[in-house]
């Protein structure tokens, strides 16, 4: 089950200006496609939300992740990451910078992402192979995540307030001037037209060949994340005006829909209902632009683009709550699971129905939600008192076996907010004993897993325990019992006591 390096490699075109399209896998780019649709052509359907795995990042992730061919994850934060499909690192790319936009990847296996800080920034061509840098451009801050033409061309937007084009060795192409920082993420539509908003009010419309402009959109608030395109044409796009924009592609509004609706970059189902996202979730119905249903996140999803299933299920995270949620296409909630922190990643969806979210803490993480690989550690058996009192150090003895022999770790919760976290390496089937200590009254549930050294996460296996308010004469006999015989504990394992 270890993960390594690909045998083969992708053929890097550094020297030319040829062709090198979006590469054709999983989620190669922001909202998956260069219509922005959000849309995976894979099922959810039967994924049992299990943490597959965690992955520790050195920064908070703002953006969004992508996923090659292998099945490989790339994100932004401190640095630029690739990590293995089980979890495990791959590479790291760092240049001192901030990674706040979702990367792009392209048929030659380069990646593009452009960085933020408070002084020099720059637009990055790297190797997908090793991580080496292939080339980079001097720029100011760069929130747009970039779109890849299937000329190879990459269009990007800049705090300099224009919107570039590349091409795939580095050479610009072309830029077009707006009147105010573009934060927006282009689309591309069918006929190749390069559509993107501006803080100056306007969606933009773009000849892809020089980027001349072919027309303008106005509203009366800045186009912040950044358009999507319909099957039919339609542009969708969110203004800080409150109104969320449908718009034909010779430049005419079809409607306009206020109420503070559109924050999040729309996405659309394969039905053609738009999914945006503000203090809430709505569905929109494309016809008219009228509210098919609202979902109410927890805590403002305001930064979190939503993705969308082949099965009709939505998944976004809430910004403020810290919990990636799953709804159904009516609207009810499917799911929704805590990973803490600020969530302004977007969710991402890999072939095998696998969800991928980061989280925005000081130090953020990467989780993937699936289904647990059948060669992962089995769920550990506990043994240990169920009686407990405040005050008494108790011993718990734990034991997973690994069915690739594997040395394992363990994750212990202890259903008082303490947790020993992941305590290893220990031979596979070994029994191994810890402590602890309760300090508060209460019945409680301990919580514990085991991963290897091959980060296979295990399931999760669960022991009750009693610790009562007081010590009353029945306890204290309980007490002096187990002191004296150790095995009158095993007899009365099964035998609840209040």
């Amino acid at each position: 089950m270890m993960f390594t390096p690909l045998s083969f490699g992708y053929n890097i075109k550094i020297d030319s200006v040829s062709e090198s399209p979006p590469l054709d896998s999983p989620w190669p780019m922001y909202c998956h496609d260069v219509r922005h649709t959000g849309r995976s052509p894979y099922s959810t359907a039967n994924n049992p939300y299990e943490i597959k795995w965690m992955f520790d990042i050195y920064g908070p992730v703002y953006g969004g992740l992508v996923i090659d061919e292998e099945g490989i994850i790339y994100i932004g934060s401190d640095s630029v990451y690739a990590i293995y499909p089980n979890g495990e690192l791959k590479w790291r790319y760092n240049d001192n910078f901030r990674i706040s936009s979702t990367p792009a990847i392209d048929e030659n296996g380069i990646l593009y992402v452009g960085s933020i800080l408070d002084y020099v920034n720059h637009f990055y061509a790297i190797d997908i192979n090793n991580g080496d840098l292939i080339w980079k451009k001097q720029h100011d801050n760069i929130y747009s995540s970039p779109a890849i033409g299937d000329d190879g061309s990459i269009y990007f937007g800049s705090l300099n307030e224009n919107i570039y084009a590349y091409y795939p060795n580095g050479t610009l192409k072309w830029k077009f001037k707006t009147e105010n920082d573009v934060y927006s993420s282009p689309a591309i539509g069918d006929d190749g037209t390069i559509y993107c908003g501006s803080e100056d009010g306007n969606l933009y419309a773009l000849y892809p060949n020089n980027g001349t402009l072919k027309w303008n959109y106005e509203t009366e608030g800045g186009v912040g994340k950044g358009p999507s395109i319909a099957d039919d044409g339609t542009i969708y796009f969110g203004s800080w005006d409150g109104n969320l924009y449908a718009v034909h592609p010779d430049g005419t509004l079809k409607w306009k829909s206020g109420g503070r609706l559109a924050v999040t970059t729309p996405i659309t189902g394969t039905d053609g209902t738009i999914y945006v996202g503000n203090e809430k979730l709505s569905a929109i119905n494309p016809d008219n632009g009228t509210v098919k249903w609202k979902v109410d996140s927890g805590d403002r999803i305001t930064s979190s683009t939503p993705c969308i299933s082949d099965d009709g299920t939505i998944y976004f995270g809430n910004t403020e709550g810290g919990e990636i949620v799953a709804v159904n296409h009516d609207g009810t909630e499917k799911w929704r699971k805590s990973i803490g922190g600020n969530i302004w990643s977007a969710p991402a969806i890999g072939e095998d129905g696998t969800i991928y979210i980061g989280n925005g803490r000081e130090e953020g993480h990467i989780y993937a939600f699936g289904s647990l690989d059948s060669d992962a550690p089995t769920a550990p058996d506990i043994d240990g008192p169920r009686l407990c009192f405040t005050g008494i150090n108790y011993q718990y003895n734990f034991k997973s076996t690994s069915p690739l022999n594997n040395k394992v770790y363990y994750l212990i919760e202890w259903g008082d907010s303490t947790v020993t976290g992941w305590n290893g390496t220990y031979e596979s089937g070994e029994t191994i004993t810890f402590n602890h200590e309760w300090s508060t009254s209460v019945k409680t549930t301990i919580r514990a897993r085991a991963k290897d050294t091959e980060n296979l996460w295990g399931p999760w296996s669960e022991y009750e325990v009693n610790i009562p308010r007081t010590r009353t004469s029945s306890y204290i006999w309980y007490e002096w019992m187990l002191e004296r015989f150790p095995l009158f504990e095993k007899l009365l394992r099964f035998i609840r006591i209040d």
